[in-house]
């Protein structure tokens, strides 16, 4: 799908804020409410959208403990990597979830009440895995940028 200034517009607009109303958006990018419904339904339609949600604090929910953690595995083949990539789905400490390059074959990042819940989670949850050899984890200190999100420049 090709992006045009006002489908751009709408985009940086809705990143911003994905509760905006078609009305609000046509105030940003200069078009009626009705040519902004239909661009967003076609930006919706092509996947370039992929949903809308809400930003939560977890700090105010409780989930003050955040780590990001490098894992692992014995040995590597599709059904395995899809039976740990099961295994991730199902745990809802794990935000998000990355197959990298470089020294770990997981990167997980994942979200607690506090140490002792991440230490529950790693020694009875991540480290009795079947295909899970190593783990290293890095407690996150402090948030310096967390933005999320694609950059629309």
């Amino acid at each position: 799908m090709r992006i045009d200034p006002f489908d751009h517009a709408i985009l940086v607009a809705l990143q911003k804020d994905g509760a905006m109303t078609n009305a609000a958006l046509s105030d940003i990018v200069n078009l009626s409410a009705s040519q902004v419904s239909r661009r967003r339904a076609a930006l919706e339609q092509a996947g370039v959208i992929d949903g809308y949600s809400a930003r939560l604090s977890a700090a105010k929910l409780g989930f003050g403990m955040r780590a990001i953690t490098r894992v692992n595995l014995k040995s590597h083949g599709q059904e395995k990597e899809d039976a740990f990539a099961r295994f991730v789905e199902t745990q809802p400490q794990i935000c998000a979830a990355f197959s990298v390059s470089g020294d770990a074959d997981y990167v997980l990042d994942i979200r607690v009440r506090d140490l002792d819940a991440f230490a529950d989670f790693i020694h009875q949850k991540l480290l009795p895995h079947p295909q899970v050899v190593q783990v290293r984890s890095e407690i996150v200190l402090k948030t310096l940028k967390d933005q999320g999100g694609v950059v629309l420049a």
